[in-house]
């Protein structure tokens, strides 16, 4: 087993509180960055989300978006390394993790309503937000653990520790029990997050750490992969229990490959590579390749840029060194606008787009602050 790397953090350096590595379960109050927040109220919020039913799928005039003042807030101290919206139509509310290992949530319809914990020792690498279970919140981190928030509990568990770091993390979309995990070593486990002692099945499908793992909404069955060893690839699960499997479409950057995503529709995939690269997987077996040019190259201060869908299958939105987001034209594989606003002020890189609510647009920067794009 290889050691877990030491990671250090800018906030435990100037004596902020260093995040546990308690194996038990820590409650969200022991946890809280601030305790003159009563944390009752984002407690009784999130239990009166009701459960959404499948995404939106619709087109949108992306020109038509821009961000209202009340809809920026700087939600972490640190750089934020994943953002993602709750996906109810009740709420507009974001999860985000930084790169200290706090996890913050904000309710964009409230100005005071933001609540930071501390649960990891590390890089948030992930969060996990299924529709059907939207009061257990999954967050992954470098230093290979991974904790769920029973806000019903109001706690912290720890759901399963790994003897590598932990990069990614998804919950297929008909499956809200089955977290997937993608580690160090090119290594994807599954685990049932209803066991009290739950034991991950692994498939060795890279040869570096895989960044990001994706399902598709159509068929769950084909899941994406995006690894440091250069490559996207998409897997049949049926066929993982095989010795050596092999992907079903394998892409190949010449660099690092940040993020693969199945398009809303599921016919399509992007992947965004360092290479300065987007990749445009297409075609009824995904066949067909196109690279679209685009500068993904970004300081190691500011989390990689990650190309994600929009609403339907037309475009790909990624960020700029210049403060904007491109806007990728899929018909015409081209960059068709760069949506641009005075009030951002640092490079915007994580995104997220509301599944439930077209044209609602969450990007998050290195500052800690995150800012809602709506129509």
């Amino acid at each position: 087993m290889a050691p877990r790397k030491k990671l250090k953090c800018y906030e435990e350096e100037i004596g902020f509180k260093k995040s546990p590595r308690d194996l038990g379960p820590v409650s969200m109050n022991n946890l809280s960055t601030n305790c003159l927040v009563d944390d009752t109220k984002l407690v009784r919020k999130i239990m009166a989300m009701s459960n959404s039913s499948e995404g939106v799928r619709t087109c949108v005039e992306v020109k038509k978006m821009k961000i209202d003042k009340k809809n920026i807030a700087r939600v972490l101290s640190g750089r934020i390394t994943e953002v993602k919206f709750f996906p109810t139509k009740d709420t507009r509310m974001v999860a985000v993790g930084n790169n200290c290992g706090n996890v913050g949530f904000w309710n964009i319809d409230s100005d005071d309503e933001i609540y930071v914990y501390y649960p990891h020792s590390g890089i948030v690498s992930g969060i996990s937000i299924h529709p059907y279970s939207l009061s257990k919140i999954i967050t992954s981190c470098y230093d290979g653990f991974i904790r769920l928030l029973d806000v019903e509990k109001e706690s912290f568990d720890l759901l399963y520790t790994s003897a590598y770091q932990v990069f990614s993390i998804c919950r297929p979309h008909d499956n809200m029990n089955s977290l997937f995990i993608g580690e160090s070593y090119g290594s994807v486990g599954s685990l049932d997050i209803r066991s009290s002692n739950p034991n991950s099945m692994s498939w060795d499908l890279h040869a570096e750490q895989i960044y990001t793992i994706d399902f598709n909404s159509q068929n769950t069955n084909l899941m994406a992969t995006s690894s440091k060893d250069g490559t996207a690839c998409i897997w049949d699960l049926r066929k993982l229990a095989h010795l050596d499997p092999q992907p079903l479409k394998l892409v190949r950057h010449k660099d690092a490959v940040n993020s693969a995503y199945f398009s809303p529709s599921g016919n399509l995939l992007a992947t965004t590579s360092k290479d300065n690269n987007i990749g445009l997987i297409s075609g009824a077996n995904y066949e067909v390749e196109s690279m679209i040019y685009h500068s993904n190259k970004t300081p190691r201060f500011i989390s990689s840029f990650r190309g994600i869908w929009g609403w339907d299958d037309s475009f790909i939105m990624v960020g700029n060194m210049k403060k904007g987001v491109d806007v990728i034209c899929v018909e015409e594989k081209k960059l068709a606008y760069t949506m641009a606003d005075r009030e951002i002020n640092a490079i915007p890189c994580r995104f997220d787009a509301h599944p439930m609510l077209p044209g609602v647009l969450a990007i998050s920067t290195a500052g800690g602050r995150v800012y809602v794009w709506d129509i």
